[in-house]
């Protein structure tokens, strides 16, 4: 697919739409595009030029996606309302109904403000996501939208730059994959990879351009032996040769574990034919000619992906021994794999096949449904990311009714997808008469039977593997309220204690007047203020001062418990938003450094722990995101912390010693060494290291990587 980036005026882009819509409305898209340049005549993108050009360029890209002219106009004027004075009713009457709601529902996407930059991602994913099932063209204009913008972003700030990236590549591309729209979800993940990792990018674009080189007279000699075998055999088809993209060159070496240079099949050959029983005919030809890898051919003709892509993908030992992996599809796959549920969206307005339609949205219908019982804007996201994942299953209850389940399903997604009752209940499963664990992954017509107790409740261990958003959402309801009753218990009895170290009575814990106190910390009922205690969110020392600030003055360094007196020793550079006077503690599991994106997660009776944001801890379905709080940490410029580091080598003699040299020539302290060889002639050295910050830690990783043998340097989470 062709994205059109060199429309720089309005009449371009009426001449491109009608190359698709010879009756277009060029008046309106004129109308719409003197409207914009007039509203936004005095603003600038941060590049300098013109603001006009950015929304004339995200109408370009919608042009390339062939979208009807309302749509169009809609990008046109995608940020009057939200940049400039215009109102939706200025737009209401000057451009209709369809094209008002269209602006409105983007200027909606992004006007909310919340307490974290989380919540501020989570629910512009959730407006996007409820605003997606709606109306199809919302999000395809956000598309647009973003897209432009993340091919402009090297004009913002580094911190910028990497916060709109890292959202891109946490939301728009599952999203742009789930909707099918292949060309964009590879653009989106390259510009993103650009910004994350600048000087990883630039080091593989250089490699993949120099082989592309090489090769280029090796894919022609390839792509004529194929059209030559292709006649003979009466198979009409297309043959063309393309480069991978980059990110997914990337993962394949991240996930293999191996240098780019033993990445084979970096430029790939796509047949396109006209029949479904052609492309299997061109794989049986192609199969003849060379020698397929074993474990390397995939049938998405037979078994589409979820989002429809269709495609015969099968790897070769090409000419001269060189690995080439060849896709076959029709032309007709072939535009649903580039466009996905935009090439259903015919420019005719809305005589399209809703059936297709209902093929990508059967899954958005329930969780629009479920995210009503999902108030959290975390939970909702999490829980959308969770279900944008390949394939369903259908399974049977005993009576026969048919129940479908996102793939790999377990008897307790079932169980509560009958009722949630009977899941809170589940304490085994049958599965064809026969007892499976509850972590069994159902197959199609599988029919399951729930056993049931009233005495039993949910387990945390069911988060780990139940796949639906509502068995999620239960368990988690349900989790919250044991939570909370302990979280009551504990406070109590901490605060009891706390009035006993300063000499006072365990029964004021209960008083009105420990609740007026409570109140100056915004603390409303016993039941909070317990809450608060147990959760650490409230030290006890911080109340009984508040209470009776005397007494505390007069035995304040005989009575503060040990982690207490040490706070302010530890806890340099490190604040909490709202939070005064509370122990916290740095966490094991990810080794948090100065320097970095961190927050805090309020643990029972012992502080904050600080880790690093996104830590897999914090990640995990088990954490309650109310318990998480905004950290600041600037760090002490001359404290070291621990951290673990992994380098892979090519397994030779000398390099540890090299290993060590850069490490001692910087100043870094190891406090920890293990070292390991594989099968595959590689080694493994585990580092635990003393570092004073992140941007040391990334010099260090920088400089290791530079030295000859090195295949790659991560860092370790516990």
């Amino acid at each position: 697919m062709v994205v059109l980036r060199n429309i720089n005026t309005v009449d371009a882009l009426i001449d491109k739409v009608f190359e698709y819509n010879t009756g277009a409305n060029a008046d309106l898209l004129r109308r719409a595009y003197a409207f914009s340049n007039e509203v936004h005549f005095k603003q600038k993108r941060k590049e300098g030029t013109p603001y006009i050009e950015h929304p004339l360029a995200v109408a370009a890209i919608l042009c390339s996606m062939r979208l009807d002219i309302n749509s169009l106009a809609a990008g046109l004027l995608h940020d009057t309302i939200e940049d400039t004075d215009t109102t939706v009713e200025d737009i209401r009457g000057l451009f209709g109904e369809d094209i008002a709601f269209l602006v409105e529902s983007l200027t909606k996407l992004g006007k909310m403000e919340f307490k974290t930059s989380e919540d501020v991602q989570a629910e512009n994913f959730r407006k996007m996501f409820l605003a997606m099932a709606e109306d199809t063209r919302v999000i395809l204009i956000k598309f647009a939208d973003r897209l432009h913008n993340m091919r402009t972003l090297e004009y913002l700030s580094l911190e910028k730059r990497e916060k709109i990236s890292r959202e891109t590549m946490e939301i728009y591309v599952p999203l742009a994959n789930r909707l099918g729209i292949g060309w964009l979800k590879s653009e989106f993940e390259d510009l993103s990879f650009r910004f994350l990792m600048p000087d990883v990018y630039n080091e593989l674009i250089h490699k993949v351009v120099k082989k592309r080189e090489e090769q280029e007279g090796y894919l022609y000699d390839v792509v004529k032996i194929v059209e030559a075998h292709m006649r003979v055999g009466q198979i009409p088809v297309e043959v063309f040769g393309r480069v991978k993209h980059l990110y997914g060159i990337y993962q394949k070496m991240q996930r293999q574990r191996i240098p780019f240079e033993l990445v084979y099949d970096v430029i790939a050959v796509r047949i396109i034919t006209d029949t479904k029983a052609n492309c299997y005919a061109a794989l049986g030809l192609i199969h003849s000619l060379w020698t397929p890898v074993p474990g390397r051919f995939k049938d998405f003709i037979g078994a589409p992906k979820s989002n429809l892509y269709q495609s015969l993908h099968s790897t070769l030992i090409g000419p001269k021994g060189e690995r080439v992996e060849f896709q076959i599809r029709t032309g007709e796959m072939n535009r649903i794999a580039e466009e996905g549920i935009a090439a259903h969206w015919k420019y005719k307005e809305k005589d399209n096949d809703d059936r297709l339609d209902n093929k990508y949205f059967s899954w958005m219908r329930d969780l629009v449904k479920a995210q009503k019982d999902t108030p959290d804007a975390r939970e909702f996201m999490e829980a959308v990311k969770g279900d944008i994942v390949p394939g369903v299953v259908f399974v049977f209850t005993p009576e026969g009714d048919i129940v479908e389940l996102p793939q790999d399903a377990t008897p307790v997604d079932f169980a509560y997808s009958i009722h949630t009752e009977v899941g809170h209940q589940c304490t085994g499963a049958k599965v064809n008469r026969k007892i499976v664990p509850l972590r069994y992954k159902l197959q199609n017509a599988d029919t399951i039977e729930i056993i049931t107790s009233h005495v039993h409740a949910p387990s945390r261990d069911w988060l780990k593997f139940v796949k639906t958003q509502k068995a999620n959402a239960r368990i988690k309801q349900w989790l919250k309220t044991e939570e909370r009753a302990k979280g009551i218990k504990l406070g109590e009895e901490l605060l009891e204690k706390g009035l006993r170290r300063y000499g006072l009575s365990p029964k004021l814990a209960k008083s009105g007047e420990m609740l007026e106190a409570a109140a100056s910390l915004r603390i409303k009922s016993h039941e909070d203020l317990f809450v608060a205690i147990g959760y650490g969110r409230v030290s006890v020392h911080k109340l009984i001062h508040v209470y009776q600030p005397d007494s505390v003055k007069e035995n304040e360094e005989k009575v503060l418990p040990k982690e207490e007196q040490k706070k302010e020793e530890d806890s340099k550079g490190i604040s909490i938003k709202g939070v005064d006077n509370i122990m916290f503690h740095r966490s094991k599991c990810c080794y948090p450094l100065p320097g970095e994106r961190v927050t805090g997660f309020v643990t029972r009776g012992r502080g904050v722990s600080i880790h690093i944001m996104g830590c897999h801890t914090l990640s995990t379905n088990t954490i309650d995101a109310d318990r998480l709080v905004e950290v600041d940490w600037s760090g002490d410029s001359t404290a070291t912390y621990s951290v673990k580091i992994q380098v892979m080598t090519v397994d030779k003699r000398g390099l540890l010693a090299e290993l060590t040299a850069v490490l001692s020539t910087n100043n870094v302290n190891i406090s920890h060494l293990d070292a390991s060889s594989t099968s595959n002639k590689e080694a493994l050295f585990n580092f635990i290291l003393e570092i004073r910050d992140r941007k040391q830690l990334d010099n260090i990783a920088q400089k290791i990587g530079q030295i000859n043998g090195v295949i790659g340097v991560k860092r370790l989470q516990s």
